[in-house]
């Protein structure tokens, strides 16, 4: 990650943005952004964008919708975030740095902000590990890994390819409907396949099969 010259955070709420006095406290130049539409990723390229949970849409896994849209271009966190609501391991193999939640100290807050801002990752320690395991020892199996993707991924249709793109950025099943003009019913019975095709028993599993094998997809736009 290079120079961060400024924190924006997406603060959609009526109350103000404790988080963003404090650090300005402690030196960070801010900016607070009470609308998606005020967001311009491409001018804040040397930003560290913090999105607020809490009321923002979110998708099934409890992310905020914009973040996935956001994630190529500038690095996020995720603030304001209500413990139950959000899938964690979903929310670090999607690409979002850490997450700080609305129960924290704020000496912690401030210290994750900091770890993020350094370019580290600011999750518990265990889903850390758990993640880093399950990557080595996909790394050592690596020849029957391959085999087996490859089977996978001659099963999936065009379509089904498609569909996986659209789940691995979030949508959910409506919004995938919405784009491909099909109902969502047959979106249901898309996913159902792909699961069994996959050996993914849900879309977090789905989610981490897809990031291993991206390269085999020609991405939609």
């Amino acid at each position: 990650m290079g120079r961060i010259d400024e924190l924006v955070f997406l603060h959609q709420l009526s109350t103000p943005c404790h988080l963003a006095a404090l650090a300005e406290l402690i030196g960070f130049k801010t900016r607070i952004a009470k609308q998606v539409s005020d967001l311009d990723p491409d001018r804040d390229h040397n930003s560290f964008y913090l999105i607020a949970q809490k009321g923002a849409a979110i998708d099934s896994n409890g992310v905020p919708l914009i973040v996935s849209r956001l994630l190529p271009h500038v690095p996020i966190a995720l603030y304001q975030v209500e413990r139950g609501t959000l899938d964690p391991e979903f929310a670090l193999l999607l690409g979002v740095r850490g997450l700080l939640f609305s129960d924290q100290r704020m000496d912690l807050l401030l210290t994750g902000l900091r770890k993020m801002v350094g370019d580290e990752l600011w999750y518990d320690r265990p889903l850390i590990s758990k993640v880093f395991r399950r990557l080595v020892s996909r790394q050592d199996s690596g020849i029957d890994l391959t085999q087996n993707t490859v089977a996978m991924l001659q099963k999936l249709t065009g379509r089904e390819r498609t569909i996986i793109q659209f789940v691995s950025t979030g949508a959910r099943n409506k919004e995938i409907a919405e784009r491909l003009c099909i109902s969502e019913h047959t979106v249901k019975a898309h996913i159902s396949s792909i699961f069994r095709k996959t050996q993914s028993r849900n879309r977090v599993e789905l989610l981490r099969w897809f990031q291993d094998n991206a390269c085999h997809f020609e991405f939609c736009s």
